[in-house]
């Protein structure tokens, strides 16, 4: 499978946002937005994070938009993000995207976080180079409880 990054299109965000209100993927991911199908605050958050600066990119594979990476954040500071969408996971291509971002934004350190049971992006994170270097726990609005996480980190 051909995976690769594009700046996002106006056309994406109909995707995202569907992808976005997967329950399964919801759960997963937990630490969402309190409530996905609010389409004004999509529609807020992403004119905002498109016009802050931030390194947003479609995922793209074999030509589809399959999901988005971004990397966002303070300077010293920044954190990778990306989501996928469930009927592509487990083919390699969260770990492609986000090897091609990691690419594309030199910049180290970078940071990650992950829900302690979210073995995928866990997995994903690991080969790209990221390492878990604290444990913590938040409120995950997809899960209405707080859960463990792993925060994690890439140096140079």
């Amino acid at each position: 499978m051909d995976v690769e990054l594009r700046e996002v299109h106006d056309s994406d965000l109909p995707v995202f946002y569907r992808q976005l209100n997967d329950p399964e993927a919801l759960h997963m991911a937990a630490f969402t937005p309190k409530d996905p199908a609010d389409r004004d605050a999509f529609d807020a958050h992403w004119k905002r994070i498109r016009s802050s600066g931030d390194v947003l990119r479609t995922i793209l594979a074999d030509g589809d938009v399959v999901g988005s990476t971004a990397v966002y954040g303070e300077p010293g500071e920044r954190e990778v993000t990306y989501w996928v969408d469930r009927a592509y996971w487990g083919r390699g291509i969260a770990t492609a995207a986000l090897r091609g971002l990691l690419t594309e934004v030199p910049e180290r350190p970078l940071y990650a976080r992950a829900a302690a049971d979210n073995e995928g992006s866990l997995r994903v994170l690991h080969k790209c180079g990221f390492r878990v270097t604290a444990r913590a726990r938040g409120f995950a609005n997809a899960r209405g409880e707080e859960i463990d996480e792993f925060v994690l980190h890439l140096e140079g």
